[in-house]
């Protein structure tokens, strides 16, 4: 890399209480959005390995 590609390093100014809880408020929404997707994801699993568990019941019966 050459000298004039690096940039200089910008401090970063601490945030207001504010704009604080914005940002906390923020990331809490983003890991309860991963978390419900988390557990619909499970429960889709879940449901999916009964109908299997059913199927296979079904055939074994016949």
């Amino acid at each position: 890399m050459r000298f004039y590609e690096f940039k200089s390093i910008q401090p970063i100014k601490p945030l207001t209480p504010q704009q604080a809880r914005i940002a906390n408020l923020k990331q809490q929404k983003e890991r309860a959005d991963k978390l419900l997707k988390a557990e619909r994801d499970r429960q889709k699993q879940q449901r999916a390995t009964q109908q299997i568990q059913q199927a296979n019941k079904t055939l074994g019966s016949i």
